[in-house]
């Protein structure tokens, strides 16, 4: 006949034994039902001696396996079929008492087990043998299963009450993004099993304790049951039945008293190891040896007692000289240890500094700087009372708000080069400003309403350059009763911060950062950068027009507007300069706002006859549109426009100067050196509900 040819490889590959194996594992659940009846029925049916005796070793083995895995697993929740395990075994041998006992009374014999624990390990004296069990009763009661009962009451109790606390902190990890879904939902049921565990075992202790308990009362019963038997029904005499059924019984007593009090070892190992994270004997080896000259300490102890006289010498010397040898050798390791640690964190340093990559990482700087002198470090130490931390957090968030772009992070500092209380600020690792600061001092500014002075420190305010006092902190008080607005030292350097940030804030804007804000609008706008990007301009075509509006403090916040308005004119031009201008236009309600005063726009203007000259002089150049005038009529130019802008600041108004769309660019370009603070503005950026209101208009030939 021929063989089938699907089943022979599958035969050939198949591991010895795996069938069997395979063909067990099918029927375990009826295994493990068929064990429990019969150990019910152990307590109805009479069992013989000989099945007696292996049942007795099954038991002992049984709770020597037990102890051994309690010993080497290396969580409690590798062994969490304990709870359940200790029920049964603890039926077990409640069911072999009542086994033995039958036997014992019907027949004054119960195997070869209880015979030999009955006379050779207590010597044939039932007054020892009774004196060894009660002693083994009371440990394992008032000691271990006392002790372990509490344990598991209070690591139960404490498993629950951390329970949320660690849901809580899984959350976190989640949201956060350090964990995904799924090692979310295995942390959780950890937990939860953990505090099943926990509590099945603050349970299970119970069973440990009650058989303790029933251990001794059967002692008693079957000694009282004994005795009566032997002297009514066999008729032995008082002292042949002692000795009879009373051996028997401690016999029985200790054979099931040793597998209950390895059991109750072994649940108070898995109770005690909450901590652990090696098996049992890994953590008491290397915890035992982890400190060489405790254990020198303790060979002198022993040492001392060895010379006390009246004490034992041998025993004292040998263990003092075995503890002694112990700390060397332990000594000598650690020593060894410490010199290869130290060699190969030497190695790793070289091969580290010879690395192209620690190299590279030298090239690499903060956007932000913000270095102190040592005098300023209290603004930083939060013992001190320091809140600078704080206000650079909340600085970066307002900065997001009003101007629509993510601050780098800013890495503050001290640098002992400074003066003791002075400070600078680095973009891109190149100082852009500076100042002073005096701590015990308040800065006192006159808003053009202080009548009578106030002794103090002539300085300027580093923000916007204005006059200003250094008053003492006594004087804060009287300051402001005169008028001036005082501020504190971590407000002064927060506000000069701020505006060096918006200042700069063009220059942090990278690629990088572009690519940030537009893959954050596409998670609501999909279709609004999908359209403009990478069809109709690049990533440094956008960043150019952004930095333009930044360059001139318009924000960016709303940016789906401006990539809109880039969509629309991307495709007709690439001009960064003209694309600045569409975008402006699109944004004419929010700039306009941004510098209107109660829905009124207080500025100034070109005369008609001066702005037709200028756009006349506008040509076509390598870098686009430029403005063709002489340096002297720029100069005219600009001393003009400076004055009425003087006027304008003068009477509390930002200096605003309205032109022609197409010269605007160039005049801000032109001015922005001499006057960075003046605003320069189209007709077409402004919005119809916003008035126009001309303080002045611009005129060279007049003014030259």
């Amino acid at each position: 006949m021929a063989s089938n040819p699907t089943s022979a490889p599958s035969a050939a590959g198949m591991r010895p034994g795996a069938g069997v194996l395979s063909n067990i594992g099918r029927y375990n659940d009826l295994f493990a039902v068929a064990g429990i009846v019969g150990i019910v029925a152990m307590m109805v049916i009479p069992v013989p001696p000989f099945l007696l005796d292996i049942l007795l070793a099954t038991n002992i083995s049984l709770a020597l396996l037990i102890l051994m895995l309690s010993m080497n697993v290396q969580e409690a929740l590798d062994f969490s079929v304990f709870p359940s395990l200790l029920l049964v075994t603890t039926l077990f041998r409640l069911a072999l008492n009542v086994s033995t006992t039958r036997l014992i009374l019907l027949h004054g014999y119960a195997g070869e087990i209880i015979n030999a624990f009955g006379n050779f390990v207590v010597g044939g004296n039932y007054v020892v043998g009774f004196v060894v069990f009660l002693i083994l009763v009371i440990i394992q009661f008032v000691v271990i299963v006392r002790g372990a009962e509490r344990v598991a009451e209070v690591a139960a109790r404490f498993t629950l009450d951390a329970m949320p606390g660690k849901q809580m902190s899984i959350d976190a990890d989640l949201n956060t993004g350090l964990i995904n879904e799924s090692e979310a939902r295995r942390r959780r049921a950890n937990i939860e099993r953990e505090a099943d565990f926990y509590g099945a075992m603050d349970g299970a202790s119970k069973f440990v304790k009650g058989d303790a308990i029933a251990a001794l009362i059967i002692l008693i019963i079957n000694v009282l049951g004994g005795f009566i038997i032997g002297i009514a029904q066999r008729g032995m005499s008082i002292t042949q039945a002692l000795q009879t059924y009373t051996l028997l019984t401690i016999g029985d007593g200790l054979v099931a008293q040793i597998p209950a009090l390895l059991i109750s070892t072994a649940t108070g190992i898995i109770v005690t190891r909450s901590a652990s994270q090696e098996n049992l004997s890994s953590e008491m080896e290397s915890q035992l040896t982890s400190q060489p000259r405790v254990l020198l300490v303790g060979a002198g102890v022993l040492l001392v007692f060895a010379l006390i006289p009246g004490l034992p010498k041998i025993p004292f010397l040998v263990l003092a000289a075995g503890v002694g040898s112990l700390a060397g050798v332990l000594l000598q390791s650690q020593k060894r240890k410490d010199q290869a640690a130290q060699e190969k964190a030497k190695e790793a340093e070289l091969d580290q500094a010879r690395r192209p990559e620690n190299v590279m990482s030298l090239l690499s700087m903060d956007p932000v700087v913000l270095e102190i002198g040592y005098g300023l470090i209290p603004l930083v130490d939060t013992a001190q009372g320091g809140d600078l931390f704080d206000r650079v957090t909340l600085l970066r968030r307002q900065l997001a708000l009003d101007l629509g772009v993510v601050i780098p992070a800013i890495r503050v500092r001290d640098n002992m080069q400074l003066k003791p209380s002075g400070y600078r600020i680095e973009i891109k690792g190149t100082e852009v400003a500076a100042g002073e600061l005096l701590l015990s001092h308040f800065l006192a500014m006159d808003p053009g309403t202080v009548k009578k002075p106030v002794p103090g420190i002539a300085t300027r305010e580093p923000a916007f350059g204005l006059p200003a006092l250094w008053i003492e902190a006594g004087r804060r008080e009287e300051a402001e009763m005169a008028g001036y607005t005082v501020v504190d030292p971590p407000s002064v350097l927060a506000t000069h911060l701020t505006e060096i940030l918006k200042t700069y804030a063009f220059e942090l804007l990278g690629r990088q950062e572009v690519k940030a804000l537009l893959d954050n609008l596409k998670e609501e706008y999909p279709a609004v950068v999908e359209e403009l990007t990478p069809q109709v301009l690049t990533l440094g075509e956008i960043q150019k027009v952004l930095q333009n509006l930044l360059r001139e403090g318009i924000p960016i916040r709303n940016l789906v507007t401006i990539c809109e308005a880039l969509a629309d004119y991307g495709r007709a031009t690439k001009d960064p300069d003209l694309l600045t201008e569409h975008v402006r236009q699109a944004l004419s309600r929010q700039i306009s706002h941004q510098y209107a005063e109660g829905g009124v726009l207080t500025v100034m203007t070109l005369e008609p006859a001066l702005e037709d000259a200028l756009v006349g002089k506008l040509q076509q150049g390598e870098q686009g549109m430029v403005l063709a005038i002489s340096p002297d009529e720029a100069t005219q130019l600009l001393q003009a426009i400076g004055r009425h802008a003087a006027s304008a600041a003068q009477a509390g108004h930002v200096p605003i100067l309205v032109c022609d769309g197409r010269l605007r660019p160039h005049l801000k370009r032109l001015s922005e050196r001499s006057l960075p603070r003046l605003v320069v503005l189209s007709y077409s950026e402004i919005a119809r509900e916003v008035q126009i209101q001309s303080v002045g208009m611009v005129t060279v030939s007049r003014e030259g």
